[in-house]
């Protein structure tokens, strides 16, 4: 993901003996040229700050106070986020000798004073609380913390916390980096911190600050942990422990038969990562993901109203903490095609320039993503797409062998399979082994590949998770979204002008209202059975629409029109009413 934001520790970090290394001065004015927003943050008491750093304007913002106190200097804007100190904590302090120097809400003082301190708050009765580091302690209000300072601070300058590196050396740089995309702690600071870090930035001082973000800056990309600290909960393996699999951008393919549970397991992961933060941007061809609203910042464009155009969409997408799903389910087929290859265009030069949103969920993607021009479609140097569909073998082969997860629910088709298979480097899958068994997943069961880390080079399957918003499935969806005009199948007329049914509604309709005998030659030819599995990979119901061709041909089966149309039917809801389910 775009690193945007880096937040520096001041004292032991960024500084030694109070004064500012000269290698991370030039180090941060290198980052900001670049286009990252650099903001101190520190225990330290404002004007102490500018005491020792001298003027403030090298970076773009300060969080002082350990997270009471924002300040910009280039307009001058500061702001009190806690209750200031208590006029009668300082007097009491003053009365009993011991040493302190307030600030607008912080009081610091030696760590040695530290019972002294906490029986003045006891005696006093106050909301306060001390915070240690290192030989200093800090008397603060109740749940003010650097990180609740820092989101203050992001918020107003509409930056998000996931796209933010965070650099820290002691005890109150915890809350720092644990609310960073990426938290790094310097070797030569405190033992616990660097073991709760992502990173931690070798050396013996602040001139190794100075470097490690330089090499930040030239990236322009956060670097990715070893061990990743936010996870997106899947479900439960076989053997009952928890499956998940770690935040890290990386390019997921959620594939399987059609109504096996796709969308349901991407409308998971979506959840997730917003209640994590993350701005998700969904393209919604057929209406599965509306409930997702239901969340905290999540807004939908599209349905009944026009599809965003691409200048909305960059607008919506301007606040780091907003996701959106762009419903495109009233939208005809051909126009969905064409909407979806302008917008993706349009999000990857937002993502580019301001790394929002962090991810891309694109629904039905072989539609939209089949032929030679896809590729250009998508950004796969920054990643971070969710592709759900039930033909990966129509996706780009960039795009497959830039994807690191592989999520299956039921996939019934031979040559699928096939195709995921050999992307993982396993075996033929109609070998020995467990490949066969995706075709034999029940509803609410998924694999995973071995090509994603978190399978340990297995095909690992488990159990579905459930999920916070319902899944909405249109009955609208595979019923009356229609096909391309080239994909219609097209029905004789006895000399007259053929009838094109572009919908499954449309096939059924002409099924029951055509002569049984007028259909035969299509029976025999397996017209219906290649239609239903080439156009919409429903490959279970084209199976068993080839076994009652097959008994139609053997002379078997006099009723196999009816049974073809009762096939579909409960396949399919064909009325017209709107319904929530589960996988």
């Amino acid at each position: 993901m775009k690193l945007s934001v880096i937040a520096l520790d001041y004292d032991g970090t960024a500084a030694s003996g109070d004064r500012l290394d000269p290698g991370v001065r030039d180090a941060i004015a290198d980052a900001r040229s670049r286009g990252i927003t650099v903001l101190l943050v520190t225990g330290r008491i404002l004007d102490e700050l500018r005491r020792v750093a001298g003027d403030l304007h090298f970076v773009d913002g300060v969080v002082a106070e350990n997270g009471a106190v924002v300040h910009f200097p280039d307009s001058d804007h500061t702001s009190a986020l806690a209750p200031r100190v208590p006029e009668s904590f300082v007097a009491e302090l003053g009365r009993r000798s011991i040493r302190f120097t307030a600030g607008a809400c912080l009081v610091d003082g030696s760590a040695n004073d530290a019972p002294q301190l906490l029986q003045v708050i006891r005696d006093l009765e106050l909301p306060l609380v001390l915070l240690f580091n290192r030989g200093r302690v800090m008397t603060l209000p109740q749940g003010v913390s650097k990180a609740t300072g820092l989101h203050v601070a992001l918020d107003m300058l509409r930056l998000s916390p996931r796209n933010a590196l965070a650099v820290g050396d002691a005890e109150n740089d915890h809350a720092l980096l644990q609310l960073a995309e990426v938290g790094a702690a310097v070797e030569w600071g405190s033992a616990a911190l660097r073991a709760a870090a992502d990173l931690t930035v070798n050396g013996s001082g602040p001139a190794e600050v100075g470097a490690f973000i330089r090499r930040l800056a030239d990236r322009g990309r956060l670097p990715a942990p070893p061990r990743a600290r936010r996870r997106l909960r899947l479900g439960y393996a076989e053997d009952g422990r928890e499956f998940s699999l770690a935040v890290r951008g990386r390019n997921v393919l959620v594939a399987g038969d059609a109504k096996s549970g796709k969308s349901w397991i991407a409308g998971l992961l979506c959840e997730q990562l917003i209640l994590h933060g993350y701005s998700v941007c969904v393209i919604d061809p057929e209406g599965d993901y509306r409930s997702l609203e239901a969340l905290p910042g999540v807004s939908i464009l599209g349905g009944e109203d026009p599809p965003p155009t691409p200048r909305d969409l960059l607008r919506a997408l301007r606040y780091p903490d907003r996701s959106i799903v762009i419903d495109l389910s009233r939208v005809p087929q051909d126009e969905k095609i064409d909407y979806i290859r302008s917008v993706l265009p349009a999000v990857n030069v937002m993502r580019q320039r301001t790394g929002l949103p962090h991810r891309i969920l694109l629904d039905e993607a072989h539609y939209f993503l089949h032929d030679g021009g896809a590729p250009g479609l998508l950004d796969l140097e920054r990643n971070g797409y969710t592709i759900v569909t039930y033909c990966a073998s129509r996706l780009p082969p960039e795009l497959v062998a830039a994807t690191e997860v592989m999520i299956v629910t039921c996939e019934s088709n031979p040559a699928e399979v096939a195709a995921l298979c050999r992307r993982c480097g396993a075996m033929e899958a109609g070998g020995h082994g467990l490949w066969p068994m995706l075709g034999h997943l029940k509803l609410g069961q998924a694999a995973v590949l071995p090509v994603t880390e978190e399978a340990g080079g297995e095909l690992k399957m488990f159990t579905i998770g459930q999920r916070l918003t319902p899944h909405v499935r249109h009955r609208q969806k595979y019923v009356d979204v229609p096909v391309t005009e080239a994909r219609a199948f097209v029905f004789g007329a006895n000399g007259g002008a053929p009838h094109r049914a572009r919908t499954l509604r449309e096939f059924v309709d002409a099924l029951e209202h055509t002569p049984s005998d007028a259909l035969g030659g299509y029976v025999r030819r397996g017209d219906f059975s290649r239609w239903i599995a080439d156009v919409y990979g429903d490959h279970a119901l084209a199976e068993e629409l080839r076994a009652q061709e097959r008994r139609y041909r053997a002379g078997l089966d006099g009723n196999t029109v009816p049974e073809i149309v009762g096939a579909v039917r409960a396949r399919y809801d064909l009325t017209d009413d709107e319904v929530t389910d589960a996988p």
